[in-house]
């Protein structure tokens, strides 16, 4: 172990901090996007919203995270009509493949999530409000779905700590993230240790910072009392 080399991969590892943010934060949100949608679509007794959303959740939960990044950079490019769509400004970019490979990812785990807390809370409330003359839409959005949130905060923190661990895997695809620039430093210096060890805390420090801002936020909309 030598001191120089801590620092130098300290500040070679830190060049890639803002990338690993930029793809946390951007995919988990599109995670949270889509998870909506999902989860109703999981939740509705029509099998034509149900089996897509099924067959989504099920593929992209049983299969590798790097697989699926290498078809969405590697493969959806081969595609014409890909070519040619709107999408695909994002899709030719290594940075847009990995946030929409980790976003979609995180997507259906996030759906699954919601998906269990909606037909956790007792029907018995939307028997309540339809009684009251309260439409279905309003139901959902003003009742059924903050309880929901409220029940999967925790989990939702733990998402957004495993998107993060997600994010490593966008230096197979040329992005330059945290995890990226060290490999880079340990192919300049043969020092793993240094490079890896630095990069392991500042993760380990995202992650608590993360963690702690789900916990105020849990406190914030916790009801009083329970």
């Amino acid at each position: 172990m030598n001191t120089d080399l801590f620092l130098q991969a300290a500040r070679a590892v830190f060049s890639g901090l803002w990338l690993t943010l930029v793809v946390t934060l951007a995919a988990y949100v599109i995670g949270q996007v889509f998870a909506l949608p999902l989860a109703l679509a999981r939740t509705s007794g029509r099998r034509w919203l149900n089996a897509p959303a099924l067959t989504f959740t099920f593929v992209m939960r049983g299969s590798p995270l790097l697989v699926q990044l290498f078809i969405i950079y590697y493969g959806l490019g081969q595609i014409e009509a890909v070519r040619s769509s709107l999408i695909w400004p994002l899709l030719r970019s290594p940075l847009g493949c990995a946030i929409l490979a980790v976003g979609l990812n995180s997507a259906a785990y996030t759906a699954e999530l919601v998906a269990g807390a909606i037909l956790h809370v007792p029907k018995g409330q939307w028997e309540a409000a339809k009684a009251l003359g309260i439409r279905a839409p309003v139901t959902l959005a003003r009742i059924i779905l903050p309880q929901a949130y409220r029940a999967i905060l925790p989990a939702l923190g733990n998402e957004m700590i495993l998107v993060m661990k997600g994010s490593t895997l966008a230096s197979t695809v040329t992005v330059m993230e945290m995890t990226g620039a060290a490999r880079v430093f340990v192919a300049r210096t043969y020092a793993p240790f240094e490079a890896f060890a630095v990069a392991g805390l500042i993760y380990l420090l995202l992650g608590a910072m993360f963690g702690f801002g789900f916990r105020r936020v849990e406190r914030c909309v916790a009801i009083p009392g329970k």
